[in-house]
């Protein structure tokens, strides 16, 4: 099989963490002196609880709740436009992501739920890491000399088992083209599709026939 990478392969490691007891002004410190847009909120036994974001900083600062509403109901805008601590500033409950999800199934929950970052949990629901938009956007970011590299070596030597030359590989912008013979013409949807599944890849252009005979 080919490897696809995931959420764990491109997640932060290394995250700044607040607790629910820590003051605002060192929010706002932890946040500017780490250039990070979030952090997550966690509890004793290092367990997401809730996410503060710059922005829920630079509305607390103006004193005024989020106007597109996403804070909940009033009450609860208003009260985190006055929070003194993390856990009464954060957005909760928090949405999180697994290592083991592919990097599409992670950008369409970061797109489901309208966050730019998700906090990466194990088994045991401890924080393990967290992904942000740029890190998925960067898995999709090969050259194509790489993409290329990809599909001679493990689509058409490895799985197939195709000979060198067989199949002439061409890549341009992340678009696939394909030109040669294969053993049988079932083969080529069968080539098509592992094509695809390459992270980075645009699309599959296949001028491919059986080979007579």
């Amino acid at each position: 099989m080919l490897h696809r990478r995931t959420v764990g392969d491109v997640m932060t490691e290394e995250v700044v963490t607040l607790r629910p007891s820590t003051p605002f002004q060192e929010v706002a410190a932890l946040l500017d002196a780490h250039d990070i847009a979030a952090a997550p909120v966690v509890d004793d036994d290092g367990a997401p609880v809730g996410v503060v974001t710059a922005s829920d900083v630079l509305r607390h600062e103006t004193g005024m709740p989020d106007p597109q509403g996403r804070d909940g109901n009033e009450e609860r805008a208003w009260g985190k436009a006055r929070a003194r601590t993390a856990g009464a500033l954060m957005s909760s409950p928090v949405f999180t992501a697994r290592a083991d999800w592919t990097i599409p199934r992670a950008a369409r929950e970061l797109r489901r739920r309208h966050v730019k970052q998700l906090p990466v949990v194990g088994e045991n629901g401890l924080l393990t890491g967290i992904v942000s938009r740029s890190d998925l956007l960067d898995a999709f970011i090969r050259s194509d000399a790489e993409i290329r590299g990809e599909v001679e070596q493990d689509v058409l030597g490895r799985i197939l088992g195709l000979d060198e030359g067989t199949v002439a590989v061409e890549v341009r912008d992340g678009v696939v083209t394909l030109r040669g013979h294969v053993p049988e013409q079932r083969l080529v949807p069968v080539l098509m599709g592992l094509c695809q599944g390459i992270d980075g890849v645009v699309a599959v252009d296949a001028h491919l026939a059986a080979r007579a005979g």
